[in-house]
């Protein structure tokens, strides 16, 4: 069903209200999950947003805390996030990371302790409308096994490439496993496997199951191995940045919170538009396999997803939107 997006803004403030959300902040953490949904990242926006719950209800998350900036050298920055929401922490971190690259031309922001900013590629966009080439990363509970091992020991640790673009941003925003975990809820939630293996059984063979994979947490990387190497190099330059939890501490409280991220911004005034422009078009000259399904950009389905969405409504799952009335 499709409801109107500033509807379900309102429902998702409401709850945030009753949480003793600050009126300001409860409608900036509402606007982020609303348009998490209305973009199509269903999985980072109402369909995750019960657990969200939950994690502040526990106390893991904290709705008035406030981040602070502990080390600076030159254009790079260290904060703690005080568990405070991720939305709010990973927003305020890119917009200081986008300060300091208009004024040094590069700007990067590291944070530690902070919880999980829902849809990494909102903070992709958020560099992109200011200008700025945006580049974003963290580290999450481990949810991957490294490559030729059994138990899971790497984190998702989704990466965030962003490119501004007049007519439609470029942004890349893509988990460490075939599947991110959110993407085989929805599958889940919709009683359909996977359309590739997303991980492994427990016999560890390739599963399309993803309750499965989402029960045993045996995602499987993108490039095998290179995925597999890329998770972890992410893990330590996060370690390294910030000075903030690594996956394996993370792991080992057994839920997501007290996170590693970090925010890199590039300003400059000529990105070399025609240059961009020649990629794109290349790339998209190919001829398609499948005839109705053309070769797009990252970013672009996002795009054609928002617009839909605000001209028809957002697209929600009957279940989880009963729920959140419920709440």
């Amino acid at each position: 069903m499709r409801i109107p997006f500033t509807q379900l803004e309102k429902e998702f403030k409401r709850v945030l209200l009753k949480l003793d959300f600050p009126e300001e902040r409860a409608a900036f953490c509402a606007h982020i999950f609303a348009s998490n949904s209305r973009d199509g990242v269903y999985s980072h926006g109402l369909n995750r947003f019960p657990t969200f719950v939950e994690f502040v209800k526990e106390g893991l998350v904290n709705p008035n805390a406030e981040p602070e900036r502990i080390q600076q050298f030159g254009a790079t920055e260290t904060w703690n996030g005080h568990r405070a929401p991720g939305m709010y922490n990973a927003s305020m971190a890119m917009n200081r990371a986008i300060a300091l690259a208009k004024e040094y031309g590069i700007g990067c922001v590291a944070l530690q302790n902070t919880s999980h900013w829902m849809r990494g590629g909102t903070y992709g966009w958020q560099a992109a409308d200011a200008g700025c080439i945006g580049v974003c990363f963290t580290n999450a509970l481990a949810s991957m096994a490294a490559w030729g091992g059994v138990e899971p020991t790497l984190g998702n640790n989704p990466l965030v490439i962003a490119v501004p673009r007049a007519e439609g941003h470029v942004v890349l925003d893509m988990a460490m496993s075939q599947f991110s975990y959110g993407k085989m809820q929805e599958y889940q939630l919709e009683n359909k496997q996977l359309p590739f293996p997303g991980g492994y059984d427990d016999e560890g063979k390739l599963s399309y199951d993803p309750a499965v994979i989402r029960k045993n947490k045996r995602g499987l990387p993108i490039g095998f191995w290179k995925g597999s190497g890329l998770a972890m190099i992410l893990d330590i330059l996060l370690v390294a940045l910030s000075g903030g939890r690594s996956t394996a501490k993370i792991t080992a409280d057994g839920k997501e919170f007290g996170v590693s991220q970090c925010f890199i911004a590039i300003h400059r005034p000529d990105l070399h538009k025609s240059l961009i422009e020649e990629v794109l078009k290349y790339v998209k000259s190919s001829t398609p396999a499948d005839p109705t399904k053309p070769i797009v950009y990252p970013g672009e389905n996002t795009l054609k997803t928002r617009i839909q969405s605000e001209r028809e409504g957002v697209l929600v799952n009957e279940e989880m939107w009963e729920k959140l009335q419920n709440m």
